[in-house]
């Protein structure tokens, strides 16, 4: 009879099955979640496009279980008696822990009562223990199970951020079709047909030997080896075959060294800019269409979808032109924009910004390269790159400062058909297009003047503060950039400074209630940034007390101080040649909040001007 140490199993498990008043430990060295924004975005949308394309409005429940089921993966356990320990798959149920807690704070808001708190904790004398027993997580879950928001303090560790940006990520990519008569049935066919296998070792030696060779040397085919297997297969001349397939083979690597899904990510972005059609209806019962479909199973889609490609079945040219020009023309694109994304620099700044604050992945590479034209020269690559990625950071920009989500289930249509509108534009056509449709955008810079910092939009409040910090230095010839206040990397990190204390005893000549007091102090005109300490050790000081030390930092801030006015001409000439509306504050009460609220304004307009003449930030030469 064999040891109990030596045995290993594997065993098909729904989500029910796998979390349903589990736990799970996840060793030290294992315990960083690294998900980023295109892995959970793509989980929510396989996930939900593979149940709205089973949902039928006139279906009774019990019929979800007939429902395809959806395969989510291996995950591998060592068990040892005492506890469960995840060797390999801690991502993917950390992500569907989430996955779960935003279900509930839906149901919640929708008056749904399904049970799925026993997936992600029990509670022991009063205690909440999460089923992904990380101590350090704790309170993040905690705060998004109780509220669906968590106040970053700065002290967290890399993992509990990237938890709390993937959990609004799932809040931006969950569908507005699945609401509250549908949510019930999303939930059942969660729990139920959405199937992970459960690999279990009894010894931590085998669960790693399990885990190396799954990770070594996996033989699963993705999407992307069978599009390529069905595109050399297309060639009759082996030694054109294997230039194809060895040109390939390089260009995966080089898409690997950001992601080892990102050859996936680029074919979809790729063949959704050049050739999708059509897009699912945001109505219950709508099936999937191309986007969803290249999103799903891509080397399928392409098999059935030649003639749209204007590819002939027995042309060994047609199919030699797709992978040697076209191919290689849109990756290069592609690898321009993921390289931009992590480097701050002309001529696609743009692109870095929206990484940042920007619609969902799978919205804006399509938009980025569906005007690119093969016969594009690189100069024409860079100011199309960079100009439909400022009409994606304006279009993003002014919803926000209208308290307006863009989350990708309110906005993917009017995307997708804008990705079909700038096909192949030249230029100056594309120009023409994007300007338009700013211009008839309902939300307006008026939102501004009376947009104001609160629970939800910290993030946004900073990264539009160092956008107008970073602008205003740029225009006084400094060498501050956006990044020296959003992301710090040579110094302390920026924090948002209220001009105003929180004291509203000191404010009664102006404000009645304590809520109109707090209304205006949260405005931005209000607010600053300044670098942590500076900010802590200004924070519950007058305003008086304060306006001394700001003319020590950053030039917006300065600008607060008379002094600044005096001693810098090249601000002065900035003032003038840009007319914008600075002027000192020797005091700062309710009037001079709404005239600093309009100085924001007018430095926003001038940021996001959408002219011809405008490549990257407007006006800066």
């Amino acid at each position: 009879m064999s040891r109990l140490e030596n045995k290993i199993e594997a065993k098909n498990r729904s989500v029910f099955e796998v979390l349903d008043k589990k736990k799970y430990t996840v060793d030290f060295y294992q315990r960083e979640y690294s998900w980023q924004q295109g892995h959970i975005e793509q989980l929510v949308t396989d996930l939900t496009s593979a149940f709205l394309n089973e949902y039928d409005n006139e279906h009774d429940r019990a019929e979800v279980e007939n429902y395809n089921s959806y395969y989510l993966g291996p995950f591998v356990l060592s068990d040892k008696g005492s506890k469960r320990s995840i060797i390999d798959g801690q991502q993917r149920l950390t992500s569907l822990t989430l996955f779960l807690v935003y279900l509930n704070n839906l149901q919640k808001e929708y008056g749904v009562d399904e049970p799925i708190e026993s997936l992600i904790f029990s509670k022991k004398f009063g205690a909440l223990s999460f089923n992904i027993d990380v101590p350090e997580r704790v309170k993040c879950l905690q705060a998004l199970f109780e509220s669906g928001t968590f106040q970053l303090d700065g002290d967290e560790d890399a993992s509990t951020v990237n938890m709390l940006a993937r959990y609004e990520g799932i809040e931006q990519a969950f569908p507005k079709e699945i609401d509250a008569a549908v949510l019930p049935y999303f939930i059942d066919w969660f729990k139920e047909n959405v199937v992970l296998v459960e690999i279990i070792a009894y010894s931590d030696d085998n669960a790693y030997t399990i885990f190396e060779t799954m990770n070594d040397r996996g033989l699963n085919l993705t999407p992307t080896e069978m599009l390529k297997g069905f595109l050399l297969s297309r060639f009759k001349d082996d030694e054109l075959r294997e230039q194809a397939n060895s040109f390939w083979k390089s260009s995966i690597l080089r898409l690997h060294e950001f992601d080892k899904d990102e050859d996936q990510r680029f074919i979809q972005a790729w063949l959704r800019a050049k050739y999708a059609e059509s897009i699912r209806q945001g109505s219950v019962g709508s099936k999937n269409e191309d986007f969803e479909k290249i999103g799903t199973r891509f080397h399928n889609w392409v098999r059935d979808n030649l003639t749209l490609m204007t590819l002939k079945p027995d042309s060994q040219k047609d199919f030699d032109q797709f992978i040697n020009r076209d191919f290689k023309f849109f990756l290069n694109a592609y690898l321009k924009i993921r390289t931009a994304e992590q480097t701050f620099e002309q001529p696609l700044e743009h692109i870095y910004y929206i990484n940042r604050w920007g619609i969902a992945t799978s919205l804006s590479y399509p938009l980025l390269l569906a005007s690119l034209s093969v016969n594009d020269d690189n100069d024409t690559v860079n100011a199309k790159l960079n100009l439909v990625a400022k009409y994606i950071e304006t279009f993003v920009v002014k919803r926000s400062v209208n308290f307006k989500k863009f989350a990708s289930s309110s906005i993917r249509y009017t995307m997708y058909s804008l990705v079909k509108e700038i096909r192949n534009k030249s230029l100056g056509e594309l120009q023409e297009v994007l300007s338009k449709k700013l211009n008839e955008m309902d939300k307006t810079w008026t939102g501004l003047d009376s947009f104001r910092l609160h629970g939800q939009n910290k993030r946004f409040v900073k990264f539009l503060l160092s956008r107008i910090s970073g602008y205003i230095d740029k225009l006084a010839g400094s060498n501050n950039t956006f990044d020296t206040y959003f992301t710090s990397p040579n110094g302390k990190p920026f924090e948002v400074e209220h001009v105003w204390a929180n004291k509203f005893n000191e404010h009664k000549d102006e404000f009645e209630q304590q809520v109109d007091f707090d209304e205006y102090r949260n405005r931005l005109g209000a607010l600053v940034l300044l670098p942590r300490g500076t900010n802590q050790s200004y924070g519950s000081k007058s305003y008086s007390e304060k306006l001394p030390h700001y003319v020590k930092e950053n030039l917006l801030v300065q600008s607060l101080c008379e002094l600044t006015y005096k001693n810098n001409p090249n601000f002065n000439s900035l003032i003038h040649k840009y007319d914008l509306p600075f002027e000192a504050h020797n005091e700062f009460n309710k009037v001079d909040i709404i005239k600093r609220q309009a100085l924001y304004r007018s430095i926003c307009e001038s940021i996001w001007a959408f002219d011809v003449k405008s490549s990257g930030d407007s006006h800066v030469e």
